[in-house]
């Protein structure tokens, strides 16, 4: 199957720099994400998940990344054996020379895992490597906070069905500031995803998050990154 990638920005708006770029897999044609997994088949989900993790860092490294992180997704049901699985990842990245302490690595919260114990040993291993983990549409899958009782990432990223309206919605403030007080105890960086409204991502960042991503930023880049990212919207 043929593919490539779109990468979007994560910003911090504390200072005005692309903290990230996240790989989000395309058609080659520009189709989106759910064209490109549709197609996947529990006989090829194995090699295409290691195919995006080669893509993602082929193209990165041929990008004016700017010394930003490279975030990339995976999915864990993929995953046989973590030292294993991740071989061509480092080959990857050093026949490209690209830094393996830039790279993170998602975990969608909504894709099912059956064993947790084995992405446990997944998130250690890619650790030990020295990569960054994180578990992706965070409040919207099936764990929740019993996900970090098990195991802590260095990032969660709050789910856009959380920060939607986050400014007029007292619920939503309300569930986000328990979320970030469990971070800051754990030390997991929080990113609040899908922002798309300046009052959004100023109640976000009132409540303490700085790192940020979604449309009102920028929209994902097809084998571009954007370096420029929108800020004028959050001066004071």
């Amino acid at each position: 199957m043929d593919f490539t990638m779109a990468f979007q920005p994560i910003v911090d708006v504390s200072s005005g720099a692309v903290w990230a770029h996240e790989a989000l897999v395309r058609g080659t044609a520009g189709q989106g994400a759910g064209w490109v997994l549709g197609q996947v088949t529990d006989a090829t989900r194995y090699a295409f998940d290691q195919s995006c993790r080669v893509k993602a860092i082929e193209l990165a490294s041929t990008l004016p990344m700017n010394g930003a992180r490279l975030s990339i997704n995976f999915l864990p049901n993929a995953v046989y054996k973590a030292e294993a699985c991740i071989r061509t990842t480092l080959a990857a990245a050093r026949r490209t020379g690209f830094p393996t302490d830039r790279i993170v690595f998602e975990v969608t919260e909504n894709e099912r895992v059956v064993d947790h114990d084995h992405l446990k040993s997944i998130f250690n291993e890619y650790k030990r490597q020295g990569f960054l983990t994180a578990i992706d549409d965070f409040g919207s899958g099936y764990s929740g906070l019993n996900l970090l009782a098990e195991f802590q990432p260095d990032i969660i990223k709050l789910d856009m069905e959380l920060t939607r309206s986050i400014d007029t919605e007292r619920a939503r403030r309300s569930i986000v500031k328990a979320i970030l007080s469990v971070c800051e105890d754990l030390a997991i960086t929080p990113i609040a995803e899908g922002i798309e409204t300046a009052d959004e991502a100023k109640t976000l960042r009132d409540l303490g998050v700085t790192l940020m991503q979604g449309y009102l930023f920028a929209k994902p880049a097809f084998e571009a990154v954007v370096t420029d990212p929108e800020l004028s919207m959050l001066a004071a």
